[in-house]
């Protein structure tokens, strides 16, 4: 039987580590954006740049360690979350459209987090990018140009998300916190959400390209969005917003970390919950 610690059982505890450890690394990509916007000596890159950034300080390949055990927990928590409905979004359009979209999250947390495992037993990387790898391989594929694209709209349409999350103010909905913490916590997360849909309707809009003209050299990620922003006119406060907006979306993690409610079933009982949710589903 599933032993508990503090009231949590081990799922619990694994999402919360999860959040933890995605709100540092969006910290850590904020902040170094923001100096580079300043010109104070950072860099813009994405959430693999900010690995490799921590990687060079004090007991780097430690906290990487600690990073890819908590970004596979958080991955593993998407998972069950957009399998068995753990967080009650239901069987409609719309929840159907967040649970997919937390299982595709999963997907990728798990990737980043063996890219941090790897970069913690100096392994390193695999060369290539990996985006481009992969719209490569899809383009090639029957009816791969316009999957590319969809995919692409999606992501979009993910940014369109959470810039209306932002604006209806709904972030703190599913945080347990008083009333004197509530408001500033708000407007953290709702700075933060604006900040990541700006970023995913950059990132989309170079996926339609790529598929546009099939050339996946198109295809780029947050690193070439922030470079974006910076390219355009007063550009350099543009990107200190946006970067201070993903700074502010680590931090918010950092809090659902603590604060979030999180309904998550025991391990040994999650594979009968996934069951009867495919079961449901069928």
């Amino acid at each position: 039987m599933m032993t508990r610690l503090g009231g949590r059982n081990t799922l619990e505890r694994l999402a919360r580590f999860g959040y933890g450890a995605r709100g540092f690394v969006y910290c850590v990509v904020g902040g170094l954006a923001v100096l580079a916007a300043l010109g104070a000596g950072g860099r813009t890159g994405d959430s693999k740049g900010a690995l490799r950034a921590v990687l060079g300080g004090p007991f780097g390949p430690a906290i990487v360690g600690a990073i890819a055990l908590g970004l596979l927990g958080f991955a593993a928590w998407r998972f069950v979350e957009g399998i068995t409905d753990a967080d009650r979004r239901g069987s409609s359009p719309k929840g159907l459209a967040v649970r997919g979209a937390h299982l595709v999250s999963a997907g990728i947390y798990a990737g980043l987090a063996l890219t941090a495992a790897s970069l913690s037993l100096g392994l390193g990387l695999s060369g290539g990018d990996g985006m481009q790898d992969w719209s490569a391989w899809l383009m090639d594929k029957p009816f791969g140009r316009w999957l590319l694209a969809l995919i692409g709209l999606a992501v979009m349409g993910g940014g369109v998300g959470f810039l209306v999350k932002s604006a209806s103010g709904r972030v703190t909905d599913r945080l347990r916190l008083d009333a004197a913490h509530a408001g500033w916590v708000c407007w953290v997360g709702r700075f933060g959400y604006a900040a990541r849909g700006l970023a995913f309707l950059i990132i989309g809009g170079f996926l339609v390209v790529a598929a546009w003209y099939q050339r996946s050299s198109e295809v780029k990620g947050l690193g070439e969005a922030f470079a974006l922003l910076r390219r355009q006119d007063y550009g350099w406060i543009l990107l200190a917003v946006v970067a201070a907006g993903h700074a502010a979306f680590g931090l918010f993690g950092l809090i659902q970390a603590r604060y979030r409610h999180i309904d998550a079933p025991d391990i040994d009982e999650a594979d009968d919950a996934a069951a009867r949710a495919l079961r449901n589903l069928a």
